[in-house]
């Protein structure tokens, strides 16, 4: 159950417009949204007032524009460091999800601009919906997921039926990506997906829970595959589980495996062209 939300804006509106197409979904109209704009410390303090009150009218706008009951929005204007903000304020808040815009930046080139998303992403235990700078939003009617055998993947597939069971003529994306290490692609991937025994379970509790469904099956690296296939079907919101596997003493570093490329969900963070929605499973 999402109960509590932080957005981050940045003044582009993107990651507001998201969050009125989840209005969509009864439960999310129920939740608090925290709405934080951070403001970096500047040089001197006339830049910092000048730049705090830019800041004032961006989170105005980004509040006006959020259709809620304005007593359900807590908005926050603070100075620092954003990639510290915005895990700070996750962290007190406890929130349930975390809305962010993304500049869909490789991950090297990450590193080095200081990604604000990409920080968070590393750091946090919390699911994240990354909306890159460039993609469109749109009403939420073709929800793709990723499956595999992990639990957090049923997880991940438990909530996004629950999106499609409050969605008015949506249908569920269910994609298997077999990984294939000779990097071809399957390029009929939906021809065998009803025979597929991964997807078999998903298919079942789709059908259980009434709702619309697509499957597909293919192979390939499965980075690539994800976001050809979110392109190709029309994916408004494209769903997949990075669990977090690091002991809790390693929370405060960078993980640099995923920085450097092992990450399916780094990848998909930067290449997809629809908003992605990250579901986090801490380990044991």
């Amino acid at each position: 159950m999402i109960k509590k939300i932080l957005v981050a804006v940045a003044g582009r509106g993107l990651c507001e417009e998201m969050l009125n197409m989840l209005l969509d979904i009864p439960t999310f109209k129920q939740a608090s949204v925290t709405v934080l704009h951070v403001v970096p410390t500047q040089i001197s303090s006339d830049t910092m007032s000048e730049k705090l009150e830019e800041g004032g009218k961006i989170l105005a706008e980004a509040v006006k524009s959020i259709q809620l009951d304005p007593k359900q929005i807590n908005p926050q204007l603070k100075q620092g460091d954003p990639k510290d903000i915005v895990s700070h304020v996750a962290d007190e808040e406890n929130v349930d999800l975390i809305i962010m815009g993304s500049r869909g930046l490789g991950r090297i080139q990450a590193i080095l601009e200081n990604s604000v998303s990409q920080y968070v992403f590393q750091l946090t235990s919390r699911p994240m919906l990354l909306v890159k700078d460039d993609a469109y939003v749109k009403k939420l009617r073709r929800i793709m997921v990723a499956v595999d055998k992990s639990e957090a993947s049923k997880e991940c597939l438990q909530l996004a039926l629950s999106f499609a069971k409050s969605l008015s003529g949506s249908q569920i994306i269910l994609v298997h990506i077999n990984k294939d290490l000779s990097g071809k692609s399957s390029e009929d991937f939906s021809s065998n997906a009803d025979r597929d025994p991964i997807l078999a379970p998903a298919i079942e509790e789709a059908k259980r829970q009434g709702v619309s469904y697509r499957c597909v099956s293919g192979t390939g690296k499965p980075g690539p595959e994800l976001c050809r296939v979110a392109e190709e079907l029309n994916a408004d919101l494209l769903m997949l589980a990075s669990p977090d596997r690091r002991p809790s003493v390693a929370k405060s570093f960078i993980d640099l495996d995923r920085l450097l490329g092992s990450s399916l969900s780094d990848y998909v963070r930067v290449y997809a062209n629809c908003p992605v929605l990250l579901t986090r499973t801490q380990a044991p």
